[in-house]
This record gives structure tokens, sequence and C-alpha cells, in this order.
């Protein structure tokens, strides 16, 4: 696998396009106690801006949030007191293809109604996903426009295209399986799957992906946040496609893993993530089994973004797709 460029560190001034003559932006994050939202407000912070940090969980280490204050707020509740924002950049939501479709479509649609309507003179930038793009065919190189669609999968994807209609203006940033230091849904599937010796994967190991490291994206959030674009919408990842077999060997490779990616077609692995979805669905589990219909159809073929508009318009310069340092996540 590549390694990193050698461009700025996510949220220095080289790297956003900011600097010391620009005022100190004044930045909302939601989702703030979660993955993606944690690492957007250390980058903030790194930037030297005035970071208000919310989230649903009752408190979080200060250092997870860049030493940023933080109020708990359940979007779907009562709204807290708060300053106003120059930007909110909009991390909250359901990450999940797998529980009540309700609660999906509550966090992803109205949790981000209330968040746009609580900050209504700031410019706001939405945190999205490549699943608003057509499920049921591969992704190649997709362009902005080609999403959304009239079908999904999963109450994940429809609620997330739902949520990208209901913003008048707005920045939204399509990322595609985010991973990195902290990573709570793509690192410990991948880990998961391994039994035996053996890494268990869909396809054929050739279709090629495009990852988003968790530093790219926040990035691309602190690109939105200051400008120079007001409203559009942005495909956000790593520099170039990688083939998913490359990918699952660099991360055995460095958790020390010894494993070998073994690969079942959709056309098996289809009906056996159907009969794990009953099982679990009928002894009412509350995680997810190991393989799921819109995992293996998501991960069977080629996903891949076009991520020219975000170049020409945002000035995103992201690093390779990379796992060094994973043994550490």
């Amino acid at each position: 696998m590549p390694e990193p460029g050698t461009g700025a560190e996510p949220g220095s001034a080289a790297g956003t396009g900011t600097g010391p003559s620009r005022p100190r932006l004044r930045v909302a994050v939601t989702g703030a106690s979660g993955f993606v939202g944690g690492a957007v407000c250390r980058a903030a912070a790194r930037e030297g801006w005035a970071v208000s940090a919310f989230g649903r969980r009752s408190s979080v280490d200060p250092a997870h949030v860049g030493g940023a204050p933080y109020t708990p707020w359940d979007l779907l509740g009562e709204r807290p007191e708060f300053d106003e924002a120059d930007a909110v950049i909009h991390c909250a939501g359901s990450v999940t293809d797998w529980g009540p479709p309700r609660d999906i479509w509550a966090a992803n649609v109205d949790g981000t109604r209330n968040a746009a309507a609580a900050f209504p003179g700031a410019r706001f930038v939405h945190v999205s996903t490549a699943s608003v793009y057509d499920p049921f065919r591969p992704t190649v190189l997709a362009t902005e426009d080609e999403a959304p669609v009239g079908r999904y999968a999963n109450a994940y994807g429809a609620s997330k295209a739902a949520a990208e209609r209901c913003l008048d203006r707005a920045v939204i940033l399509r990322p595609h399986a985010v991973y990195g230091r902290g990573d709570t849904t793509l690192l410990p599937r991948v880990l998961d799957a391994v039994r035996g010796g053996r890494l268990f994967a869909v396809g054929d190991g050739r279709q090629r992906i495009s990852l988003t490291s968790v530093d790219n994206l926040a990035r691309a959030c602190l690109l939105a946040a200051a400008g120079p674009v007001e409203h559009g919408v942005f495909n956000v990842t790593d520099a170039e496609p990688v083939v998913l077999d490359d990918a699952l060997r660099a991360i055995l490779r460095e958790r020390g893993i010894a494993a070998e990616p073994s690969y079942l077609p959709l056309s098996l692995a289809g009906p056996a993530a159907l009969a794990a979805e009953t099982a679990f669905r009928l002894l009412r589990r509350p995680h997810p089994p190991r393989l799921t219909r819109y995992a293996a159809g998501h991960l069977a073929v080629e996903r891949t973004l076009d991520i020219t508009a975000a170049r020409d318009r945002l000035g995103y310069r992201p690093t390779a797709t990379s796992f060094a340092g994973a043994a550490d996540w």
C-alpha cells in the first residue's frame, strides 16, 4: 500500500488554506463524541479555531475533542444554550445498517434538520456518505450528480439521501469507508471476519474501492467550513482508489495478524447474509451479524468516487491510503 504524502497535517494552515491572517473561525461540531466528530474537533483546535463540541454522550475525554468545551446534546431532544457559530460541521447521525429503521431515520433526517435549525446564520457542513449512490450496481468513479437515487437497500442509505434533500444551502461531503485511529466500524468489521487463519470477504478481491482516512475527511471538513465554497456537494476520499485485496493484506500486515484473505462470490454470500440477518432478528440481537446483505453487496463490486470537484473547488489535497500504525488504532 502507498504511504501518505508529505503534505500538511490535517487542520494546519497549509492543509486547509487558512492562515494567521484570517479571522479566528467559530465552529460548532455535532457528533463530537464519535469517531469522525472527534477528529474534526481536534483538527479545528490545531487550526486555532474556537470550537464548540456537541455530542450525545454525557461527557468525553477532553483530549478527544482537542480540549474544546463539550456540551451534551441529543439532537432529537431539548436544545441547550450555546454561543453563535460561523460554521457548523454536522458529524452526528446513525452510521449503522442494522437496527429499527425509524430510529435510523430519526437520527439522520430529524437530527440533521434540528442541527441546521439551531444555527440559522451559520455555514452548514454536512458529513453525508457514499451510500447515497445506487447500491444495486457498481459505483465507478461516480460524480456527485449521480445521487441521490430512487432506490436503496436499507434505511441507512435512504435516510442519508433524505437528509441531503432536506438541506437548503449547505456544503455536503460524501466520504466512503472512513478508517483511522479510533475507528469503530470499518476496521472492527474487517478484524471480526478473521477466522482460523482466513479473512473472509466477498467478491474476488480485485475490485477497486475508494477509502477515506479520517484525517483526510477532517481536512475536507475544515476546508468546507472556511470557504471558498458556500454550498455544493463533494465526494471526499483518499488520493486514489485501491484494490480490495491489497487493502486487506495491508491491514493484516500492520496488525501483525497471520491470515490470508479468502473470497466468497456474492451469489453465495448474499443468501448466507440473509440467513444470518433472519436469525439475528428472530433472536432480537442488538448488533448485526458479521456479514449483512448491505455489506456483502457494498464490497463485492467496485465502489470508487471521482473527487475532481473537491480538488478543484475546495482545494482538497488528500493523502494516499495507508494503514501505517494500525497496530495502535
